[in-house]
């Protein structure tokens, strides 16, 4: 997103965030100091992980996330609008009266249900020209009763990267079929895998489960289990080869990365029916969606035939080129919110 807003020449991005490869053109907010202790809370796993495995620990690291964006907010008071990933990121804008684009997540849901979060949210929302943009539409009725007196709701998408779509698909379909399962290892993200995956797979069809282990979980024998990947293994040796993704999350997902680039890469999803995948995925038309283990059994089977695998693929590359795009198309979408909230015209 960075990248695709700072390549605009209509945008001139400053970026605090955590240390990572960036191009020249984008100029970093984050001070020596502040990228040390960001690079330490990502060594440690994040924020969410850490209130899940030490509740105290993990309170104490977001409230020095909200205290160092505090700082940063003063020190660029006077930038034409502030764009702010994350709800929870936007509580110190608290008394910085700058247009703001606030990118709304599924895990910002979870927050919205803390005592009084509603309350102080409004507060940061009041007085100040602001959209409030949900990477999903299905988010938007729920922000709109909350808070659509003092902000627009405008769902804006994510994109996806353009290597994405040009993955082509080498599948031996005279072989064993691979099956994949790309998240962090908690119970909700997991869901009902391992009690519906139990039997369905073996030496023919196999599951193969990447992602960090962010909670203590069994992973079944019959899983090959490879920790935690890289996006480039993903584009070069396993989505080629692959048969499909499988997703059974309970999570609150807002619209998951991976789905979007499996389906860019012609890759067919099988996905618990969630609000999220619902949004995503028109079932038996760019994946399935599954609400039982027999339907998840059908769905595996069904796809294994080469032709359905292959139709479903493709109508999900498609609908991903045509619906969401890039991540430039994504930037022009944040570049027309940034007009708005600063008051021109398109």
């Amino acid at each position: 997103m960075a990248e695709a807003l700072a390549r605009r020449e209509d945008v001139h991005l400053t970026l605090w965030a955590p240390p990572g490869e960036h191009s020249r053109i984008i100029v970093p907010a984050t001070s020596t100091s502040e990228a040390e202790w960001l690079r330490q809370l990502l060594r440690s796993g994040g924020i969410a992980h850490l209130l899940r495995a030490s509740p105290l620990q993990g309170w104490m690291a977001a409230m020095g996330l909200l205290r160092r964006l505090r700082q940063v907010y003063r020190r660029y008071r006077d930038v034409d609008v502030v764009h702010v990933n994350w709800l929870q990121n936007a509580l110190p804008l608290w008394g910085n009266d700058r247009p703001a684009v606030i990118s709304v997540l599924g895990n910002d849901f979870g927050l919205l249900r803390l005592p009084g979060m509603v309350a102080v949210l409004r507060a940061v929302l009041r007085g100040r020209r602001v959209i409030l943009a949900p990477n999903a539409d299905w988010m938007a009725d729920e922000l709109a009763r909350r808070f659509g007196d003092l902000a627009e709701i405008r769902p804006i998408p994510f994109g996806v990267d353009d290597s994405w779509f040009a993955v082509e698909r080498q599948m031996a379909w005279d072989g064993p079929r691979h099956w994949l399962v790309v998240t962090r290892l908690t119970r909700h993200k997991i869901g009902d895998l391992f009690d519906w995956g139990e039997g369905l797979f073996d030496n023919q069809r196999q599951l193969h489960l990447f992602g960090p282990m962010q909670e203590t979980l069994t992973v079944p024998d019959w899983v090959h289990y490879h920790g935690s990947t890289h996006p480039k293994a993903l584009l070069e040796e396993w989505f080629p080869t692959a048969t499909g993704l499988v997703t059974l999350s309970r999570h609150d997902e807002g619209r998951p990365q991976v789905l979007l680039e499996a389906m860019a890469a012609g890759l067919p999803v099988v996905a618990s029916n969630l609000p999220a995948h619902r949004d995503l995925i028109q079932s038996s038309e760019t994946g399935v969606l599954v609400d039982s283990r027999l339907e998840f059994e059908a769905a595996l089977r069904d796809l294994e035939s080469p032709a359905a695998n292959q139709s479903l693929g493709l109508a999900a590359r498609e609908w991903i080129r045509n619906t969401i795009g890039t991540w430039d198309d994504c930037a022009a979408r944040y570049h027309a919110a940034y007009q708005t909230v600063r008051g021109e015209s398109g």
